[in-house]
């Protein structure tokens, strides 16, 4: 079993409770888009996994279904799919820090152009002394 049958596994439950998405929507409070993603196997547009067992939970809840039988049929599915390594976290984490900081630079490269242009228009004080 994968994301997807999973989520088609959900769907068949509600569907044969007789809710609509919306219906399991509203009472959870979790986003119809959510939903679909969840109820469609498509993880990536699904937050963190302490998030996803919740919806799961709130979920089953609502359709009728044990939570922690569907928790544990999501725990399967999710075992499936390998971690990744900590050298691919870390080349990761990395990446990430050298974008934030190479947006950093570029906000403090603009506000130190547009400061300088105000004092060469003469609307802010010059800071040197003549």
């Amino acid at each position: 079993m994968d994301h997807v049958e999973f989520g088609k596994y959900l769907s068949q439950q509600r569907e044969l409770r007789g809710l609509s998405r919306d219906e399991v929507s509203q009472v959870t409070k979790i986003s119809p888009s959510l939903i679909a993603a969840l109820e469609e196997g498509q993880m990536e547009r699904l937050p963190s996994r302490v998030f996803v067992v919740n919806y799961i939970r709130a979920y089953a809840t609502v359709i009728g279904l044990a939570p922690e039988e569907a928790i544990l049929r999501y725990e399967e599915v999710d075992k499936a799919k390998p971690e990744p390594s900590p050298v691919v976290l870390e080349r990761e984490r990395r990446r990430r820090a050298w974008w934030a900081l190479g947006v950093l630079l570029m906000v403090a490269l603009v506000g130190v152009g547009a400061y300088v242009a105000l004092v060469m228009t003469g609307k802010a004080p010059n800071p040197l002394p003549r």
